[in-house]
């Protein structure tokens, strides 16, 4: 499975850690809309070393597009989360949705 990722609780923020390995930090979109942090990455095709005369005999590593989405809350700006991408790991860090505030009825006086 692809982009495996670790989610922790750490005081008011949580903390994603997702496995990109083989990415550069170029192939990896973070896009935040509608309350959805969606993450992208790209792998290129590696063109064919070795001219025509080499061919693949198997090829098992992946190439193409993966992409993963996680509902955050529709409170936040793409300014609220900090990403970094370090040793092959994508690691987020989301501020919590605040708890709703319970408005409590207002009565009106009828006069």
């Amino acid at each position: 499975k692809l982009m495996k990722t670790d989610i922790k609780e750490k005081g008011n923020i949580y903390v994603l850690d997702m496995e990109l390995p083989g990415y550069a930090k170029e192939d990896i979109k973070a896009e935040l809309k509608d309350g959805y942090l969606t993450v992208t990455a790209t792998k290129k095709s590696e063109t064919n070393e070795g001219g025509e005369e080499s061919k693949y005999i198997r090829r098992e590593r992946f190439e193409g597009t993966s992409k993963r989405s996680f509902y955050v809350g529709e409170y936040l700006h793409e300014d609220d989360i900090k990403a970094e991408y370090k040793d092959g790991v994508l690691k987020l860090e989301i501020p919590k949705e605040p708890e709703p505030v319970k408005e409590e009825p207002k009565m009106i006086t009828i006069q």
